[in-house]
């Protein structure tokens, strides 16, 4: 005799990840879709119950309780759910910095946006092309929950990607739509990350042969990383007499084996860097000043 569809239970799937590359990829064989400031998340049914875990794997159900409940509406004997776990703030974009505190304080107010079905009622999917898994798990979702639909958004890349930075998104995903589901990196799902431009402190300069040369910034004491210097010589040449005045300063703490000119306080530089992460990175210093 057959056992039911939900009898069996699931095992955690290494998630699939998109490349980062500069600009979106060109053509009509691809969709985009918002790119969340949250945690990866998978959610899991079978005949055990809910369970959600993290990208790595943890089992995270018991801190995502308000999502576990709204998963049992969900009208399925079994599935593998591909989201991101988010909490928005008040211009209804996704927070990163807010969720930790959310998770532990105000779980009830957590979405987790599903964008992709990789099992379901005791069928493996991940054979299936990216659009046909993704018209079964709309149909999955109802609308108005604490789970949602990642919608594709309509347009080019390039266009898509313009109008998500503009509206002070992170990013995009661009994901190829034949593409079936494999686990670990892959070019067939693209981030493609929006840039931000902010004030810092430069408290250091590398400057070695045949390498780029680099000013080392801070935030509010906080060693932030480096950031290309692409002036052009002039500019350049103002930068380093700067530098020169301001030398002979100490490594900062826990810095102390860069190799760098350390600098004492009150230059200033503008940065532009991708957004979204904990360290500056594809860094550039776009204009500088004394304080």
């Amino acid at each position: 005799m057959r056992k039911p569809a939900g009898s069996a239970r699931l095992s955690f799937i290494r998630p699939m990840e998109p490349e980062l590359v500069e600009q979106p990829p060109k053509g009509d064989g691809w969709s985009h879709e918002v790119k969340f400031d949250g945690y990866r998340t998978q959610l899991v049914k079978d005949a055990d119950g809910i369970r959600l875990y993290t990208k790595t794997g943890f089992d995270w159900t018991a801190k995502y309780r308000p999502l576990a409940t709204e998963a049992r509406k969900l009208e399925a004997e079994s599935f593998i759910i591909e989201g991101e776990t988010i909490v928005t703030n008040e211009a209804g974009l996704s927070d990163f910095h807010a969720l930790r505190s959310a998770i532990t304080r105000r779980p009830q107010d957590l979405y987790l946006v599903a964008f992709d079905l990789l099992h379901l009622n005791g069928h493996d999917l991940r054979d299936m092309a990216l659009k046909d898994r993704r018209e079964v798990l709309q149909a999955l979702i109802p609308a108005g929950g604490r789970i949602q639909f990642s919608e594709a958004l309509p347009g080019a890349g390039d266009a898509v990607y313009h109008l998500a930075c503009e509206a002070g998104l992170e990013g995009i995903v661009s994901k190829r739509l034949n593409s079936g589901y494999r686990s670990g990196s892959t070019m067939n799902w693209r981030k493609v990350k929006c840039y931000v431009e902010k004030e810092m402190d430069i408290i250091g300069v590398k400057r070695e042969t045949g390498k780029p040369a680099m000013v080392l910034m801070a935030e509010n004491g906080r060693y932030m990383g480096g950031a290309f210097v692409t002036f052009k010589a002039d500019k350049r040449q103002a930068l380093w007499d700067r530098v020169q005045r301001r030398a002979g300063a100490p490594p900062p703490k826990g810095l102390a084996k860069e190799k760098a000119e350390w600098l004492n306080p009150g230059l200033v530089g503008l940065v532009k860097f991708l957004k979204g992460e904990e360290k500056l990175r594809h860094a550039t210093l776009k204009d500088f000043w004394e304080q």
